[in-house]
C-alpha cells in the first residue's frame, strides 16, 4: 500500500493559495484546512452579533470584523477566521498583510458540530497567546447557550455561562451589553 507523504505548506504559500481560492481555509503548522459553509442559524447568529456590536461601537475607537478577517494566532504557524472579532485603538496587521489582524480584544465563535471541539480546545488555547485578547465568546447555534471567557487583571481566564433567553452579558473589552434575545433574534430551534 502506498503511503502518502504529508506536504508542508509555508505561511507564505498559504497566503498565496488563500488569495486565489474561492473558499476560505485556516492554516495550522504547515497544513491547510478548508472551512465548510455555515448553516442558516450560524449565519443569523453571527450576523446578529456583528450588527449589534457594529451599531454599539460606531462612535468608539473600536472596529468590528466579520468572518472575512483573519487573525494571526501564532506568527507563520497558525491563522484562523473567527466569526466576529473586534480591535480597539489602532488596528495592527500581520507583517506585509492587510487582511490579517494581530491585536483583537474580542473574538466570538459560533459553534458547529464539526468545529466545536477545535473552537473549545486547540483554538482557544492558541487565542490565549494573543496578548491583546481580553474576551472570547462561544455561542451555541443549537440551543440558548453562550460561554463567555474573560481575562482578569491577573491574566486568568474566568468563564460565565448564559442559558436563559432573558440573560444579558456585558462584554468588558468593548463595554457592550449583548443579550441572548438579540443574539438569537429570528433563530428557530428544531426539536
Amino acid at each position: 500500500m502506498l503511503k502518502l507523504k504529508k506536504t508542508f505548506i509555508s505561511a507564505e504559500e498559504y497566503f498565496e493559495i488563500e488569495e486565489a481560492a474561492e473558499y476560505k481555509s485556516e492554516y495550522y503548522h504547515g497544513e491547510i484546512f478548508a472551512m465548510s459553509g455555515a448553516s442558516f442559524a450560524h449565519n443569523l447568529i453571527a450576523g446578529n452579533v456583528f450588527a449589534r456590536l457594529h451599531t454599539s461601537l460606531g462612535d468608539s475607537d473600536c472596529v468590528v470584523f466579520n468572518s472575512d478577517m483573519k487573525i494571526e494566532l501564532d506568527k507563520a504557524k497558525h491563522y484562523a477566521y473567527p466569526d466576529v472579532s473586534a480591535v480597539c485603538g489602532d488596528v495592527r496587521f500581520a507583517e506585509g498583510r492587510d487582511d490579517t489582524i494581530v491585536n483583537p480584544v474580542l473574538i466570538i465563535e459560533v459553534l458547529s458540530e464539526s468545529m466545536q471541539k477545535y473552537d473549545r480546545d486547540l483554538k482557544f488555547k492558541a487565542y490565549q497567546n494573543i496578548v491583546s485578547l481580553k474576551d472570547y465568546i462561544l455561542i451555541d447555534q443549537y440551543s440558548y447557550s453562550v460561554e463567555y471567557f474573560s481575562k482578569n487583571k491577573s491574566g486568568v481566564w474566568i468563564s460565565e455561562i448564559f442559558e436563559n433567553i432573558d440573560d444579558k452579558c456585558i462584554i468588558r473589552s468593548v463595554d457592550v451589553e449583548l443579550s441572548l434575545n438579540s443574539i438569537y433574534h429570528k433563530v428557530k430551534f428544531t426539536e
